[in-house]
């Protein structure tokens, strides 16, 4: 042949041996000048066309209408194979090279390889697990695909409250551990651990008689066998414990995990980050801990790890980045007296990598505290050398419009909601996403009460608020191909934006108390709110703007939202293209829903 035919790439790349053989002997080249018409409608699909170079477009019967413009690595026309006819012409721009492969070599793969037909099905959600899959036989780090299971969970001791630390002691001696479950008679579960034992006796002066009940830390921290060790480790650096105890699904405990075994398999290290900062106590050794996190965004994200983990796993970091600085500028006794919250893809859990400051604080009613906001602008001060830079808006605790009595804020959100133009539309979007990360986080409550009041099936302030969602056109032709300007295609303003805020609309019509988009999604679709295929498919566009704006930003253009469609796969031209169409469809549904006129 002319040209070799390359299996790498989806959906070829999940054919056996012994089919991609049979591919590479059938398959044929053909050469087509400007203007030729490869396929008209009504033909028999008699054979697959991959385009090696060259650019084709799909038109109507007539010719009068465009539906798409394929290009290098591209297919067509999977339909006209699977229904006996094409529906469309397909006619060369220019001089166009093709690999054509006959009809009944790929319907035998088609019905022989689940993973190769359901390439071709429309559910963006499967057609990118398919390329994620093959993606991650080549660089997915063993860890993320390990599960707890008996392979890896420890036999864990368990005792009852009544037997004496010296005994508890001797047990966890002679089984080599160092700790032990106390299983108490109403079903709950605590734990002892050799630091529990050493403070007990030496510190607090207990005699060895004295039950392990009395000394056992309770409730233990969970996790399911069967989840993934990556979870583990997240809740482990969340909940700042190095041992979790491991349940079936009846929440029966079937032995413990530790952190040594989760650190083996982690090569990041992300826990030896959490406790630098947990470490740290001045703001110099913070930052010297918060600059090791880009090094952890770009291990993750190079060793395949899935999307939504690694935004699970820095939105944690963060948060415990911004409560350590906090509980070393503000005095304590102000501490638990105030509520600091970050809002925008902070508070939804989103951000990757380092952004504006974009937060607020919520002052108890009855605080006096005349130099809090001199403690602000100290705080937005170390926030800047911590790598979070000032918001241009303003938007942070340094500005008095975003710090105000528990009160102050109830009042404010009800005015904002009754108002009701550009302005109060965008703080009331801001606020929505508002999430506590240290101080008193009950006081959260003086923002999400109003805002629920205020919102929910409030159709008509709500009319305003799902505007800007609307207000940028995705960037998709006429034809239906990605449009991309000079400096790339915007995938915040053409795709991630339309879907954070529509989902963020419909979230407070219906009174959501969610903020993360993906756990508002999934909100809306256990009430029914959006249909199950719909919500994958949303969920699934986002996470594929996200990574694409990700590896475009630890490329270099960190601020960057464009992405250079000319370097993408043609796999993810083609899933970038259906994700956008997923965008447009969600726009229409929200414009019709919430009574938008053009």
């Amino acid at each position: 042949m002319p040209e070799p035919f390359d299996t790498s790439h989806a959906p070829f790349d999940c054919l056996t041996a012994s089919q991609v053989k049979q591919c590479r002997q059938a398959i044929d080249v053909a050469y087509f000048r400007r203007g030729d018409t490869l396929l008209a409608a009504g033909d028999s699909g008699d054979q697959l066309f991959i385009i090696i170079k060259g650019s084709v477009e799909e038109v109507s019967e007539d010719g009068k209408e465009t539906f798409s413009h394929y290009t290098t690595d591209d297919l067509f026309d999977v339909p006209a194979i699977l229904n006996g006819t094409a529906k469309h012409q397909y006619r060369a721009l220019e001089d166009t090279l093709c690999h054509l492969l006959p009809a009944d070599v790929f319907l035998a793969i088609y019905h022989t390889n689940q993973d190769f037909s359901a390439y071709f099905d429309t559910n963006l959600q499967r057609r990118q697990q398919l390329i994620a899959q093959a993606r991650q036989q080549q660089n997915l780090a063993e860890f993320m695909l390990t599960r707890i299971d008996d392979t890896n969970i420890q036999p864990a001791l368990r005792v009852t409250p009544d037997v004496p630390l010296k005994d508890a002691t001797a047990k966890m001696k002679a089984q080599r551990c160092d700790c032990a479950l106390v299983d108490y008679e109403d079903g709950s579960c605590g734990i002892i651990t050799r630091t529990n034992l050493l403070h007990a006796l030496v510190l607090d002066g207990h005699d060895q008689s004295v039950p392990v009940g009395n000394i056992a830390t309770r409730p233990v921290i969970s996790v399911e066998r069967g989840d993934f060790l990556f979870h583990a480790m997240i809740t482990m650096t969340r909940q700042r414990v190095k041992r979790v105890r491991v349940v079936d699904d009846q929440g029966q405990t079937v032995g413990t995990l530790d952190l040594p075994q989760v650190l083996s398999l982690f090569s990041t290290h992300s826990h030896v980050l959490n406790l630098r900062i947990a470490r740290a106590q001045t703001v110099d050794e913070l930052v010297l801990a918060a600059n090791s996190q880009s090094k952890l965004v770009h291990t993750l994200f190079n060793n395949g790890i899935h999307t939504r983990f690694v935004m699970k796993l820095i939105a944690t970091v963060n948060e415990q980045i911004m409560e350590k600085a906090f509980r070393l500028i503000v005095p304590e006794p102000y501490q638990q007296q105030c509520c600091l919250v970050v809002m925008g893809s902070e508070g939804r859990g989103e951000q990757v990598l380092k952004t504006d400051q974009d937060n607020a604080l919520i002052l108890a009613d009855d605080l006096t505290w005349p130099e809090c906001q001199t403690v602000m602008e100290a705080f937005s001060h170390t926030l800047n050398l911590l790598g979070y830079p000032p918001c241009p808006g303003q938007v942070m605790v340094s500005n008095p419009k975003w710090v105000k009595s528990a009160s102050q804020w109830q009042q404010t959100i009800r005015n904002l909601a009754q108002s009701a133009n550009h302005q109060s539309v965008m703080d009331l979007a801001i606020l929505a996403d508002a999430h506590p990360v240290a101080g008193d986080s009950q006081l959260i409550d003086a923002i999400q009460t109003p805002l629920k009041a205020s919102l929910t099936d409030n159709m008509l302030t709500l009319n305003t608020f799902v505007r800007p969602a609307l207000a940028f056109k995705v960037p998709l032709t006429v034809f239906g191909s990605l449009k991309s300007g000079k400096e790339g295609l915007d995938i915040k303003k053409g795709g991630i934006f339309p879907i954070v805020h529509g989902i963020r609309t419909m979230s407070l019509e219906k009174g959501v108390s969610e903020t993360n988009t993906f756990e508002r999604i999934e909100k809306l679709a256990n009430i029914g709110t959006l249909a199950e295929e719909t919500a994958e498919n949303l969920a699934e566009a986002l996470k594929l703007f996200i990574r694409l704006r990700l590896r475009q930003q630890l490329s270099g253009e960190q601020q960057s939202n464009y992405i250079d469609v000319s370097a993408l796969p043609s796999s993810e031209r083609d899933l970038l293209r259906h994700g956008l169409h997923v965008v447009k469809k969600f726009k229409e549904s929200l414009a019709y829903h919430y009574h938008v006129r053009d």
